[in-house]
């Protein structure tokens, strides 16, 4: 806290008339990182494939997020059209739909659930007209249901004098800087389970400064609660992030197009190395079923997440579902890839065709099983081939493979490699179950 409050004295001279835009850091969409090159003859495995150098050492041992989180956020449907009647009825619809059954237990509000302002004594209080039952009935009712409710704050603020310094949040509702004792206390009393730290207003001061006061006051409360840095990626968090949260953000905002999807999850592979249980890289929520994708596309969505370990975070209304968006996000097959106990997120593995279009991402799983995912980033459906070596295996080892959205086996006894056909923005999700063991170290 030393720390941060020499920044207050540093911020002395910036004009309070700046916008409160042009404080809010520059997007990250411009981080695109390149695909692996396919080297023609050359199909040797990256490297690090299966580096497991950093797993279970940097990861937060609060007990929580042994497997990426899932659950349902507000923001990405809602934004800030958000009241109490909606959260209960998304409660229930989790509920209803049996996605709640499937390991979707969080019911997350983002920005926008509290006043404009704190109250005389400084404590943070929920819109009269939007919350009037207050958060803490809000928390009981989600409970109820045998779910967890989440809540949203900032770690960033705006000097305007050198007597008047406040916290906000990206909506420009009071944060929670300087005020994480207090803060972290009510959210415990309230019952929350979950809380999504956001990183507007950050004026440039380094999120390993701003973000690890939040972890020690959750900590301090004595109740569980979930830990979600929202950085943005500023900083790299993936490589200081561990101890601090459960989950941090390793890109900016994800928005309901296939170019910012697929951007997204380049950036993303790039950490997966840093992420284990207990502490989760997070490509943003899952946008599957907001209308701005196809359907295969948002099936790659939903497979590529699963693959990564991301969290899954429902970000449409699940009060008025359709069926196609319910079968991708029920699978169970592809939810227990997400959920596999061994916890290490599967990556890119290689890319080959017109602008290496043609993607292999793979990643082992429990049981001296693999998980392989072959994506068409293309224009036109193809055949897409993953070879043996590139995913650590002899050439000579028998595989069976199981196609994750047919949910049958596809092969019995396949060798040297497996060939799929691919539509355009499409892809497909198997199993491999190798005859014999292999190393995932």
């Amino acid at each position: 806290m030393a720390k941060l409050a020499n920044y207050y004295s540093m911020a002395v001279g910036i004009l309070a008339a700046v916008v409160f835009a042009n404080l809010i850091s520059v997007s990250l969409s411009v981080r695109v990182l390149p695909l692996h090159p396919y080297l023609k003859g050359q199909d040797k495995p990256i490297s690090n494939i299966y580096d497991t150098s950093n797993y279970g050492i940097l990861q937060l041992n609060n007990g929580l997020g042994t497997t990426p989180q899932m659950g349902w956020n507000s923001w990405n449907f809602f934004a800030c059209d958000i009241n109490e009647k909606v959260i209960k009825e998304t409660a229930d619809a989790l509920v209803t739909t049996g996605l709640a059954k499937l390991g979707y237990d969080y019911v997350n509000i983002d920005d926008c659930w509290s006043e404009m302002a704190r109250d005389s004594k400084g404590q943070l209080v929920p819109d009269e007209k939007t919350f009037p039952s207050g958060i803490k009935a809000l928390a009981d009712y989600v409970h109820s249901k045998g779910l967890k409710l989440g809540i949203y704050s900032d770690a960033g603020w705006v000097y305007f004098s050198i007597t008047w310094l406040s916290a906000f949040t990206c909506q420009v509702r009071p944060g929670s800087i300087f005020h994480e004792s207090d803060d972290a206390k009510l959210f415990a009393f309230w019952g929350v389970d979950y809380l999504k730290y956001d990183n507007c207003f950050n004026l440039g001061i380094p999120p390993k400064e701003r973000y690890p006061p939040m972890r020690d006051a959750l900590n301090a409360t004595g109740r569980s609660i979930f830990y979600s840095l929202c950085d943005w990626g500023v900083d790299d968090p993936a490589l200081w992030a561990g101890t601090v949260g459960n989950s941090w953000r390793t890109t900016d905002d994800i928005k309901d197009s296939w170019a910012s999807m697929t951007t997204i999850a380049d950036l993303n592979d790039k950490w997966a190395a840093y992420a284990g249980p207990g502490g989760w890289n997070d490509p943003d929520m899952l946008e599957v079923g907001n209308g701005g994708m196809t359907y295969e596309e948002y099936r790659a969505h939903f497979s590529i997440w699963a693959l990564m370990k991301a969290p899954l975070l429902i970000g449409c209304d699940v009060r008025n579902i359709t069926s196609e968006t319910l079968e991708i996000l029920s699978n169970e097959e592809v939810i227990a890839v997400n959920q596999d106990s061994l916890g290490v997120q599967g990556r890119k593995v290689y890319s080959y065709g017109p602008d290496n279009s043609y993607q292999v991402w793979a990643g082992p799983l429990s049981g001296q099983r693999l998980t392989v995912v072959l994506w068409n980033r293309g224009s036109k459906a193809s055949s897409i081939t993953v070879k043996w070596d590139v995913l650590g295996l002899e050439s000579s080892i028998s595989v069976s493979v199981r196609d994750l959205w047919k949910k049958e086996c596809v092969s019995e006894n396949s060798r040297a490699s497996f060939s799929a056909r691919v539509d355009a923005h499409s892809s497909e999700m198997y199993i491999f179950t190798p005859s014999t063991t292999y190393s995932s170290s």
